[in-house]
């Protein structure tokens, strides 16, 4: 029987970021995968879902080239070949992580993995030990019990390859996996409808984050239905009929698909034998701050056990958990999580809201920057869009920042370092941004921040 010091079973960011650390800190690794190398997020999510986004996004700046002179009134869309260039980009960033193990010694055990004792796990029927087990098999789509469920399609569906955009779409959900989606098939020509349970879609976001998205799906001709229940999907011909129900009142969206994106659970199918398992709460691998669980030796990253079901999360768990099985502290600091959504105008935040702030009872001030008067952002034509920081309002330390407009996910940084590292707005202030920029309207927020933490 072949021993090794770690074992990760999965392959996606937590379990390649992980076994790539434990073998750099001189652990004998292996990692075990059954499908892709790169999980969910690089074959089924984040990646395909931005390529996606990437295409439609282009599709829209050559629809507002007449700005510019440029006629491109008929923009015809080769569905087939954006998911051929999906493909080639998942491929290409599948076979780095792979040459990424190779070169760093880590051994690539292919099958579904079981942990049948404390540190054994099966891989296709071969057995192997380990002083440690880390588990990061992530999360698959959820299907609630609702009748007819069975006629829709989820993110992964939508994500494989396709001849043609549908005509029209029917997103159950309005948190980010289908505000996204809703964006890629609104921009690429379909008629799209959304149908969310909560009051308001993106319902974890700050509120005029989503009523500011909700006004400009709208505009763009998305329909977006809140606080309705979903009771059932029914086939009716050619289409898919979505009943529901909202504040009392019967209603019904027509599609020629629909989209279940309701959210994801963990994935821990077939991993533990009936005699043999972890402590679990409602699916979820329980674990402490150390990614321990309640078995000695065995420990788990990410969706599977994490509440916040990000990439970067997982990444950032598994690179921390190999750091402590090798006796270092960790640097990252993995309690503030960094949010990005990639719609059009893109959406960022870190932090804690001004609401959150007070009812939390702190006393904030907020200050606030409008794109409107942005150059760059008046250039590309964006949206209506702003940058707001959140500071205590008696000593001035950021405590958050939420961004909505073009590339907020690549400034998010810069205010998840201030809010990680207790900066003062006074010491933001302190940075030179250059112009045109987008990002010196963070600038622009940190002034009227002080201003307001002045008077």
């Amino acid at each position: 029987m072949e021993h090794y010091g770690l074992i990760v079973i999965g392959a996606g960011p937590g379990g390649y970021e992980a076994a790539l650390r434990a073998a750099k800190l001189g652990m004998k690794t292996a990692v075990v995968e059954e499908r892709d190398v790169g999980g969910t997020c690089l074959n089924r999510g984040c990646i395909p879902t931005k390529s996606l986004l990437h295409a439609s996004e282009m599709v829209q700046t050559l629809k507002k080239g007449g700005e510019w002179g440029v006629s491109a009134e008929n923009v015809a869309v080769d569905f087939a070949a954006v998911h051929r260039r999906k493909a080639e980009v998942t491929e290409k960033l599948r076979t780095g992580v792979e040459g990424l193990l190779k070169q760093k010694k880590v051994d690539l055990l292919r099958g579904h993995a079981t942990i049948p004792a404390p540190g054994r796990v099966s891989v296709g029927g071969v057995e192997y030990s380990a002083d440690d087990i880390l588990i990061a098999t992530g999360s698959v789509p959820a299907r609630p019990p609702i009748p007819g469920l069975e006629h829709a399609v989820t993110s992964d569906e939508v994500l494989a390859d396709q001849e043609r955009v549908y005509k029209s779409l029917v997103i159950i959900g309005g948190g980010v996996i289908g505000v996204e989606l809703a964006c890629v098939y609104n921009a690429l020509g379909c008629q799209v409808t959304i149908v969310e349970a909560l009051e308001r879609i993106l319902p974890n976001m700050d509120r005029e984050i989503c009523q500011n998205m909700t006004m400009i799906l709208r505009r763009r001709g998305v329909a977006v239905n809140t606080a309705c229940m979903v009771s059932a999907v029914e086939r009716d011909g050619e289409e898919l009929v979505v009943r529901y129900t909202c504040k009392d009142t019967p209603g019904e969206a027509r599609g020629e698909a629909v989209l279940c994106a309701i959210g994801r659970r963990p994935n821990t199918a077939g991993l533990f034998p009936d005699d043999f398992t972890v402590e679990m709460e409602r699916g979820r691998i329980v674990v402490d701050e150390s990614f321990r669980t309640s078995v000695p030796g065995i420990y788990a990253i990410g969706d599977v056990s994490s509440k916040i079901q990000l990439a970067h999360v997982a990444a950032a768990q598994g690179i921390a958990c190999a750091d402590r099985l090798a006796g270092r502290e960790p640097l990252t600091d993995v309690a503030l999580v960094p949010s990005c959504i990639y719609t059009s105008p893109e959406i960022a935040s870190i932090g804690l809201t001004a609401d959150e702030a007070k009812g939390l009872g702190r006393g904030v001030k907020v200050g606030k920057a409008l794109m409107s008067a942005n150059g760059k952002t008046v250039i590309a034509g964006g949206e209506r869009g702003f940058i707001k920081i959140v500071a205590d309002a008696s000593t001035g330390v950021v405590l958050g920042a939420q961004l909505m407009c073009e590339r907020a996910t690549d400034m998010l940084s810069e205010l998840t370092e201030a809010v990680v590292n207790g900066l003062t707005a006074r010491q933001l202030a302190r940075v030179m941004r250059p112009h045109p920029t987008f990002e010196e309207a963070v600038s622009a927020a940190v002034e009227d921040l002080l201003e307001k933490l002045e008077k």
